[in-house]
């Protein structure tokens, strides 16, 4: 009876901080090894192997309810299990080397009030800014590809499972005004990134900052909406730009980045998801970028190979003259 009482202030303590919006080492680190611990102390399995079981089921079980019960979707779920079912393995095993038996309740209450101290950090701790870098070769001189840095018109459907099962894509991007001081829109398929321009160096350097973003992704989930904290105000674009470099072939290098934040903890290992997330982005947008401007260059030089070709006459006559012109009849 202690231990489901356990389990279920843990649990609670768990929904709190989701509510709060805490997504720290409290929430991704303790907790699941408190889970796991308590998990196997419940259930005194006789082998080290059904102790470190015991433990990853009982994070895992803690993470499937919260599916349930409509508080986070697949998505996120599914990138949280691989850094907490380890975590849950592990406080299952060492339950099991603390012999399950002797742990008084005193012991695991101490043990319990591990996270309080751990708050406090998570509470205020600053997420630190990130950098993502993105290039790709381009078939046209940096002139020809500037104006569909600036602008693109609507990209295909994407087919990637990953944007297919909820991650938000970019869809166009429109600017208002020329120059610094114009606002660049990014549309994305859960709303629009608004991008002041900071830095017009026609046709080498886009700079802007970010003053609005959109919610990162749509969530998986049996209910109609499911709306988590983390998607608003957590995975922050701070700023971004894109560089257009000449190479000696003619074509242009192209360059994107990006800056931001997010605010969940361990930084790194939520950043390897981000990076990757951004990154596939940046992929979809400068592969579009590249289709347009190489498009527009192979029909430039068409046009110019068509304008400056010898012009055939061709004459009804039979009649030749000395010079062989055509004679009139």
């Amino acid at each position: 009876m202690r231990g489901i009482l356990i389990i279920v202030i843990l649990f609670a303590g768990g929904i709190q901080m989701l509510r709060a919006g805490l997504y720290g080492w409290t929430l991704f680190i303790l907790f699941p090894v408190i889970l796991g611990g308590v998990g196997a102390w419940m259930l005194r399995p006789a082998t080290e192997r059904g102790a470190v079981a015991s433990g990853a089921l009982s994070t895992a079980l803690a993470s499937g309810s919260l599916l349930i019960l409509g508080m986070e979707g697949v998505i996120c779920i599914a990138m949280a299990l691989p850094l907490t079912i380890p975590l849950g393995a592990l406080g299952g095993w060492l339950v099991y080397q603390m012999e399950p038996v002797r742990i008084g309740t005193r012991r695991l209450t101490a043990f319990l009030l591990l996270p309080s101290a751990s708050l406090a950090w998570d509470a205020g701790a600053t997420p630190p800014v990130f950098e993502v870098r993105t290039a790709i070769e381009v078939a046209a001189p940096p002139e020809e590809v500037w104006k569909h840095v600036v602008t693109f018109s609507e990209l295909p459907e994407p087919q990637e499972w990953f944007f297919r099962s909820g991650l938000a894509y970019p869809i166009r991007a429109r600017i208002e005004g020329s120059g610094a001081g114009a606002v660049r829109y990014c549309e994305f398929s859960t709303g629009p990134f608004v991008e002041p321009i900071e830095v017009w160096n026609e046709p080498h350097l886009l700079r802007f900052g970010v003053t609005e973003n959109p919610a990162p992704m749509h969530e998986w989930s049996p209910y109609a909406r499911v709306v988590p904290k983390h998607l608003h105000r957590y995975l922050i674009s701070k700023r971004g730009e894109f560089r257009l470099m000449p190479l000696a072939n003619g074509r242009t290098l192209l360059e994107g980045t990006t800056w931001y934040q997010h605010g969940l903890w361990p930084a790194q290992y939520w950043r390897w998801w981000s990076d990757a997330i951004i990154h596939r982005i940046h992929t979809r947008v400068l592969t579009h970028i590249r289709a347009l401007s190489e498009k527009e260059h192979a029909a430039r030089k068409h046009n110019l190979a068509v304008s400056t070709a010898p012009h055939q006459t061709f004459c009804a006559s039979p009649k030749l003259d000395r010079r062989g012109a055509c004679v009139s009849l």
